[in-house]
């Protein structure tokens, strides 16, 4: 079972407070998860590498924190505080930190909200 920072319920937390930076590579937890979505915070350390993958789920990308630069269908994008990035499902992307940098990901059904 995954231990989530937060309940599926209206509430708040101050994701500063969660940033926590490994030596090398990538630390990640479960912010709160329901049926459709999953929400998770990043932090990654400095020179960290995540070759390139695709994943099955939509996944957006909100950068809090730090700098890198993440290639989404072969265009390279900036990592800096306040970068947003939508991925839909099976784009292939591939992330580089050039300093350390947390980012909340956020991983959706891809057709979760159509009616």
């Amino acid at each position: 079972m995954t231990t989530s920072l937060l309940s599926p319920e209206a509430t708040f937390t101050q994701l500063k407070t969660h940033l926590e930076y490994p030596q090398s590579g990538v630390l990640s937890q479960i912010i709160v998860k329901d049926e459709t979505c999953q929400y998770s915070l990043f932090c990654l350390a400095a020179d960290t590498e995540i070759s390139e993958h695709t994943a099955t789920r939509n996944a957006t990308i909100h950068v809090i924190d730090g700098s890198g630069v993440l290639t989404l269908n072969g265009k390279k994008i900036a990592l800096e505080p306040g970068v947003f990035i939508f991925m839909p499902a099976h784009a292939p992307h591939a992330l580089e930190t050039t300093s350390n940098l947390a980012f909340i990901l956020t991983l959706s059904s891809p057709n979760s909200g159509r009616s």
